[in-house]
């Protein structure tokens, strides 16, 4: 294949393509998180529960969700460096926002009784599983259509929607949240669940007339068949085992977005549309945030940005819960604001071209899908359920779930400490530079010889 025939970069439409999709992944999260602090844990679970149980319950299936991506992951990523990154998003697109509006659609606990939270678990699990596919396959696809010196910023657009997916979301909740309990209990809580049909048909619209990037077209051209996953795991290990803990700096956003709208309105009876404003005002300012971040990585460079971050999102976790107890809503506006809008739009403008430039672009999808989606298992389970425990059947002490945040910080940095800087290479060269002698001698010889022994060797 020429140059010539290669598709063209087009790295604007591969940006939005990815942002609203990931806009899509995160009105889901949001509007699962956010309904099961305000609604899921009275509406799907026995009424004789304790107030502290019922949430933890709602919590626990709200994690259901991200304990199964890992096993997703292990399908979509292989699929993602197969079939192709636009392949697997339209997929998850479909996954991800079918399971949303099913949701919307379940009877409650008080209709069929305990038949109404398992269905709900097993929702949550189908959509688990495409969720595990989504960001990978769109980051990898906006870093690759990406200009060489702006796939920082390039990448940046799709964990944007993690903004915008979060602003969207508590735009629709707060008018619902404040209709009377009645209504609201009803058949107001499935409105914003309907309401994802409109941001699937948005995304699918975009979606469609993106073209693979041309480094992928290349090396399909090049028919060098390996196994992704078994390649994966045997020369790259370490580099998943990393982003297994950097990624669970993701579990302090989960506190942000869910546990601490159950600790505030739940535990010290805030007042619920208020206590909903707070993230809705942290996520408009990230959305300025995120890009400016995303075009300081490709200055200063991926790992610098990603510590700086991470430490700042853990430190200032503890003065915001501690304002929450307080009751004060300026503080909890000032430590929300600094907390999300500032340290982690940081966080999520680093991370996926730190992330994704650990792996040559053959690997780009596997290695990105099964790191993140381990991390994120691990810090979506512990992050609410764990702050949720910690927290008392009265859902009031505020230091056990600072120290889950600062535990995220302390792991996340230390294992990031360990990775290369990659914002000067070329694409090309970070397929040399990611890659052993030793794996550099089995793909040679997979390359000449297209036996199904040789391929097996290269797997």
């Amino acid at each position: 294949m020429t140059e010539t025939t290669l598709p063209r970069k087009t790295p604007v439409k591969a940006a939005i393509a990815a942002w609203i999709g990931t806009t899509l992944e995160y009105y889901d999260f949001a509007v699962y998180g956010t309904s099961s602090a305000l609604v899921l844990n009275v509406l799907f679970f026995s009424p004789e529960l304790p107030q502290g149980l019922s949430v933890l319950l709602a919590m626990i299936t709200f994690a259901v969700g991200y304990a199964v991506r890992p096993l997703g992951s292990l399908i979509l990523g292989p699929l993602g460096d197969r079939r192709g990154r636009k392949f697997v998003m339209m997929i998850t697109l479909f996954g991800i926002g079918g399971c949303t509006f099913l949701i919307g659609c379940l009877p409650t606990y008080a209709q069929i009784g305990p038949l109404a939270p398992v269905l709900l678990v097993l929702i949550r699990v189908i959509q688990g599983l495409c969720l595990s596919g989504e960001q990978p396959s769109a980051i990898t696809m906006s870093l690759e259509h990406a200009s060489e010196g702006r796939r920082g910023f390039l990448a940046s657009f799709t964990t944007l929607g993690s903004s915008s997916g979060t602003l969207l979301t508590l735009l629709v909740f707060i008018p619902i949240a404040a209709m009377p309990s009645e209504q609201l209990l009803s058949w107001g809580w499935r409105l914003p669940f309907w309401a994802s049909a409109l941001v699937v048909v948005a995304a699918y619209l975009i979606r469609r007339h993106i073209e693979e990037p041309p480094e992928f077209v290349k090396a399909q051209a090049a028919k060098v068949n390996v196994a992704p996953l078994r390649h994966l795991l045997r020369f790259h290990w370490r580099a998943v085992l990393r982003i297994v803990f950097c990624a669970l700096i993701a579990g302090t956003s989960y506190m942000m977005q869910t546990f601490s709208v159950a600790f505030g309105t739940a535990g010290y009876k805030l007042d619920k549309p208020t206590m909903l404003l707070t993230t809705t005002v942290s996520a408009v300012i990230a959305l300025g945030i995120t890009p400016l971040a995303g075009f300081l990585v490709d200055k200063i460079g991926r790992k610098t940005m990603f510590l700086i971050a991470t430490g700042g999102v853990g430190v200032t976790m503890v003065p915001y819960l501690w304002s929450i107890t307080t009751g004060n809503w300026s503080l909890i506006f000032l430590f929300g604001i600094i907390n999300y809008s500032l340290f982690y739009s940081m966080v999520n403008a680093s991370w996926p071209s730190f992330f994704a430039e650990m792996f040559p672009g053959r690997l780009r999808v596997s290695g990105l899908a099964l790191g993140t989606q381990v991390g994120f298992a691990i810090s979506g389970v512990i992050g609410p359920v764990l702050s949720t425990a910690l927290a008392g059947p009265d859902l009031k002490d505020w230091v056990g779930p600072s120290m889950v945040a600062l535990g995220f910080m302390v792991l996340a940095g230390a294992s990031a400490l360990t990775a290369k800087e990659t914002r000067k290479f070329t694409l090309k060269e970070l397929d040399e530079v990611q890659q052993s002698e030793r794996e550099t001698s089995v793909l040679t010889a997979a390359a000449m010889s297209p036996s199904p022994a040789a391929r097996g060797l290269a797997g």
